[in-house]
């Protein structure tokens, strides 16, 4: 007879993966532990404790750690319960998806975007994320640049996108690509909701 599997449940402790947050993030960010301590006004000591869990920051620690990281406080908490420590690097329940700030401000609400990073894990080397705009949303007035490539496709509604002195209409169904060091910015261009889903490498979180 042979040996019964059985379905492993761990719960991750909260401080291991808050601390394993911390880091990708940093790490995402390209920050060195001197650059988030000297943004946040904590210890190097005391931030490499909580990468490690081995301490636990109060809440205003931890607003000011998101802050110099450029992600909303909620980033590093559970919202729906603890999470399974098999699960957690692979998969993103929909009813967790992690929101993504850009302007070290609560959220992006006042362009009229909300973003949420879909990827499970920041470790690699690739970020997927879903971004909603409402009508009028935009990614801000001014084009955008960073390192590497940006791919997505139109889930739904109406996308304009500018990439440098050229602009195109997206509409659902539609994909796109490019080198992300091209000046670029999107825009709903219709009068409903315009979502996309996107993918960049190397990672980076400011789009």
């Amino acid at each position: 007879m042979g040996v019964k599997k059985t379905n492993k449940t761990e719960i991750e402790n909260p401080l291991t993966k808050l601390g394993e947050d911390v880091r990708a993030l940093r790490k995402a960010q390209q920050m060195t532990l001197s650059d988030l301590a000297e943004a946040a006004g904590k210890s190097i000591s005391f931030l490499s404790k909580i990468e490690r869990g081995l301490a636990q920051p109060s809440v205003t620690a931890l607003q000011g750690i998101a802050d110099a990281l450029g992600v909303p406080a909620g980033w590093f908490f559970d919202t729906d319960g603890p999470v399974n420590a098999d699960e957690r690097p692979y998969v993103v329940r929909a009813n967790r998806r992690r929101k993504l700030s850009f302007s070290h401000l609560s959220d992006t609400a006042y362009m009229g975007l909300e973003d949420h990073l879909l990827s499970a894990s920041l470790e690699g080397n690739l970020a997927l994320g879903i971004s909603t705009y409402q009508p009028g949303g935009h990614s801000g007035d001014d084009l955008c640049t960073h390192d590497g490539e940006e791919a997505g496709l139109v889930m739904r509604g109406d996308i304009r996108l500018t990439m440098d002195d050229k602009t195109f209409t997206l509409h659902a169904g539609d994909s796109f690509s490019f080198s992300a060091s091209v000046p670029h910015r999107y825009e709903n261009a219709g009068p409903d909701i315009a979502q996309i889903v996107w993918a960049n490498t190397p990672i980076s979180l400011r789009r």
